[in-house]
């Protein structure tokens, strides 16, 4: 009888090279040497777990754009926003810029994940899955953004929905590279919004999302652009509803005309997330709620106060890069790496996660595997600064990085401030969560000394508790900042 494994349980796509490439013209040059057997990556936060999944055959090559200067910038001119291939989720959410000046883009990149995700994850990464889930790209398509697309042929730029050529399908080609995107500024006499529905708070993939960019002329509508996703193969740019708002004032009417159009616009699935009716009354709804909000000039209403990134002291969202940090990674070469303020060498690190190699070379069993998906928040490390899930971060990456596990928080002996709160207020329960709480409660408390419990609730919604104790754990968060 022949043995059927669960998905889980089978093995993923092994990587025998990691490359680090210090330029984009190097990076380009791996591409044309490995040809499909190398994928590019930048955080790697759905990457990883493709490969895991095994839904990229062929693949044993990780070019790795994280060392390369200059992709992880955010920058301005007067026509835009350019945004770096590097450039995360959360650089996105502390940008006042992007906040004042690409509003939608910066309420979606607010919805992905969990604040250690979002220190990872990037948003031409979320381009490149092509998902017709993922949040930012309704935003994008709403904001008219465009992408730089480099080869060793040239540079060529196309608009998002251009680039997006189906689920899950890009007109990248082989020999080329995601480096940029270019983001219109919101003008003076625009207003611009994301909403999302998701079965959670946090952690949540969209059920439906929409992102709508209005032109308001002498109290009329002149111009609108509409997109929405997670109802079709892929998120859909609406024009339709441009034509039922023009020239008219955004008011009642014309929202509940738009809902109407935008509900008869689309056919929704029956899937895990929600059936087909649920999301067709979602997207009346949550299209007639957006508009309206934009109608009363209310579009930054749920933004909340000083969101948490899980960024320690003196760290801007940009981890290192440079030449010195550039390199070729296979199994049998020994990489270094400073944990706990320990230097550790280590092997096998082309194929392993972070979250294995802390385990297996520097003696790092407070660090758990609770989902390997970036779910829990169990393996919750603090990576160059920043809260990461290690388990979406490739060994590789840990080559002369400095790194913090929850054995690294407690100094001569003596508890870390959370430790200690933990304890006292009886947080730990099974305790298998614990370690990734306490580094992430850490982390926060280094960002906001005095966190409101609803920056608590925000800081720590990348780690589940499946005792399900999150009153004692946010009271510890509060007693160790003196705030409870």
């Amino acid at each position: 009888m022949t043995s059927v494994l669960h998905e889980v349980q089978r093995s993923g796509q092994t990587i025998t090279t990691h490359e680090t490439p210090a330029t984009i013209e190097e990076a380009l040059a791996l591409l044309q040497r490995y040809g499909p057997r190398a994928r590019p990556i930048a955080g790697g936060t759905d990457l990883l777990i493709e490969l895991d999944r095994g839904v990229r055959p062929g693949t044993d090559v990780l070019i790795d754009l994280g060392r390369i200067p200059g992709l992880n910038v955010i920058a301005a001119d007067d026509f835009g926003i350019e945004l770096g291939a590097l450039v995360t989720h959360n650089q996105v959410v502390a940008s006042e810029l992007c906040r004042t000046t690409a509003l939608p883009l910066t309420q979606a990149c607010l919805e992905v994940g969990s604040p250690q995700l979002r220190n990872r994850a990037t948003i031409a990464g979320n381009l490149m899955t092509a998902s017709p889930a993922n949040d930012t790209i309704s935003a994008l398509l709403a904001l008219d953004a465009t992408v730089t697309l480099t080869s060793t042929r040239g540079v060529r730029s196309l608009p998002i929905a251009k680039f997006l050529t189906g689920f899950r399908t890009t007109d990248l080609a082989p020999d080329e590279l995601l480096t940029a995107i270019h983001v219109p500024h919101l003008q003076p006499d625009q207003r611009g919004i994301f909403v999302k529905a998701g079965l959670r708070r946090a952690q949540a993939i969209s059920v439906v999302h929409l992102a709508a960019v209005v032109t308001i002329t002498d109290d009329l509508v002149s111009d609108a652009r509409f997109a929405i996703g997670s109802v079709a193969p892929t998120v859909l740019l609406l024009p339709e509803v441009r034509s039922a708002l023009l020239g008219r004032q955004l008011d009642d009417a014309a929202t509940d005309a738009a809902a109407t159009i935008v509900a008869a616009s689309v056919s929704p699935i029956d899937d895990l997330r929600a059936t087909a009716s649920y999301r067709s009354e979602l997207v009346s709804t949550m299209t007639r709620r957006a508009l309206r909000a934009l109608g009363r000039n209310e579009q930054m209403a749920t933004w909340p106060t000083d969101p948490p990134l899980l960024w320690g002291r003196g760290f801007d969202g940009r981890f290192p890069t440079g030449a010195g940090l550039a390199g070729t990674i296979t199994d049998d070469r020994l990489i270094n790496s400073t944990v706990n303020g320990v230097q550790v060498s280590g092997d096998a690190a082309a194929s392993s996660n972070l979250l294995d190699w802390l385990r297996d070379h520097a003696d790092t069993t407070g660090v758990k595997e609770g989902c390997a998906e970036g779910e829990c928040g169990a393996c919750t490390v603090d990576l160059d600064g920043a809260a990461v899930m290690a388990c979406l971060v490739p060994a590789g990456r840990a080559q002369h990085a400095e790194i913090v596990t929850v054995e690294g928080l407690a100094t001569d002996d003596e508890l870390h401030p959370v430790q200690t709160a933990f304890m006292a207020c009886s947080a730990v329960q099974c305790g298998f969560c614990t370690p990734g709480f306490v580094v992430a409660s850490a982390k926060l408390l280094e960002e906001q000394p005095s966190p409101t419990r609803e920056q608590v609730s925000a800081g720590l919604a990348g780690n589940l508790c499946r005792c399900t104790g999150y009153n004692a754990i946010h009271q510890a968060v509060q007693l160790a900042a003196g705030t409870s």
